[in-house]
């Protein structure tokens, strides 16, 4: 199969489950090996979870499917370029590429607008819009350094 095939299936995926009422109109799946591992669909609404997109539940299916938190090797095809969220996940999963539909700007044209979100994500963290407080640092601290030292961690 070619990227094509693989991303027509992730717009059939944005298609049939928007129409249902699953959520915002954006599928997604992801390819190892030359099969689809897992599939997604935006599910934020029918679920009430607003981290439900359709690129993060792809990588949580193909992520439970291979038995690893780690995707290297795999291709996440969306029908939309990802969001901040969704693109962090996809960084996270360590897939080696992405391929992607529409744009940001064409989810703007339906109010699906990430814009802000990118600029948030920028600034310094007290810059940001959000009110942010740093609270028991070392506490928090102690329990990285007693993870650290660890000898049976799993570093990812």
């Amino acid at each position: 199969m070619k990227d094509e095939d693989f991303m027509r299936r992730a717009i059939e995926l944005a298609r049939a489950h928007s129409m249902s009422g699953a959520g915002g109109p954006f599928g997604a799946v992801v390819v190892k090996d030359g099969k689809i591992v897992g599939e997604g669909w935006n599910r934020v609404t029918s679920t009430n979870d607003p981290t439900a997109h359709a690129e993060v539940v792809a990588i949580r299916e193909a992520c439970k499917a291979l038995g690893t938190f780690d995707l290297t090797g795999a291709t996440v095809y969306t029908s939309c370029e990802p969001c901040p969220m969704c693109l962090c996940a996809i960084l996270w999963a360590r897939a080696d590429r992405m391929c992607y539909a529409a744009n940001r700007r064409d989810a703007a044209e339906i109010e699906f607008d990430d814009e802000a979100f990118y600029v948030e994500v920028a600034k310094d963290i007290d810059k940001r819009d959000l009110p942010t407080s740093n609270v028991l640092r070392d506490e928090a601290r102690a329990v990285f350094a007693e993870w650290f030292a660890k000898p049976d961690k799993v570093a990812y």
